[in-house]
């Protein structure tokens, strides 16, 4: 069987206390929220595992080393990778610059969104198939959860004001001025602060930290 031609990178933060998830706290304890970051990014790997039509790359920072993400390896078909230096935005550039040296389609997620599933990761990649030049998944909070691409852009991720609630306007502002054909999926939501904690929580009570 040939290789699937398009690859889905999974950026990844180890489950450091006090480093991931912080904006959860003083609700929830510096441990409580690396808990919680861990519970979803395994949830994000298992909801996308298991596809014919795509490979997965797990991009990690602030190494490969952690054991969080040596147990993923040997859990999972995923190879791990290891994010450069920079802001968000020249680490996500390099990943699909990357990744498009040996796939057709690159596809960039996080692991703070709930709703991303292998559906919609399919859903991108097909929307890349049929002569989009990008796709993009909006999320309520101004930002997204998704991107992907047939060639590389670095002006998709060059001066954009990461964390902020123009990350997607700014972003597709940048794909109209390019001129590029872009699909957008479905709006989704992520797990950012408190509030959004209880939000997922009500949905899917497993993530109950309290």
């Amino acid at each position: 069987m040939s290789r699937p031609s398009s690859v889905v990178q999974v950026f990844c933060k180890a489950p450091i206390a006090g480093e991931v998830k912080t904006r959860t706290q003083p609700q929830l304890s510096a441990e409580q929220a690396a808990r919680l970051h861990q519970q979803l990014s395994l949830r994000t790997l298992q909801e996308i595992s298991n596809s014919a039509h795509y490979e997965i790359e797990l991009w990690c920072a602030p190494n490969t080393d952690h054991h969080f993400f040596q147990e993923i390896e040997s859990r999972y078909a995923i190879t791990l990778k290891q994010q450069c230096e920079g802001d968000l935005g020249a680490r996500m550039s390099h990943a699909m610059q990357t990744g498009l040296k040996d796939y057709r389609q690159a596809v960039l997620i996080g692991t703070d969104c709930p709703g991303l599933s292998k559906p919609l990761i399919e859903q991108a990649i097909k929307a890349l198939q049929n002569s989009n030049d990008c796709c993009i998944a909006p999320v309520e909070d101004g930002g997204y959860c998704l991107i992907g691409a047939n060639t590389h852009f670095p002006q998709l991720f060059d001066n954009i004001p990461w964390s902020t609630d123009t990350v997607f306007s700014r972003t597709v502002t940048e794909i109209k001025q390019l001129d590029l054909k872009y699909y957008e999926l479905p709006r989704q939501w992520d797990v950012d602060d408190y509030n959004d904690y209880l939000r997922l929580v009500a949905q899917y009570p497993q993530f109950s930290h309290t």
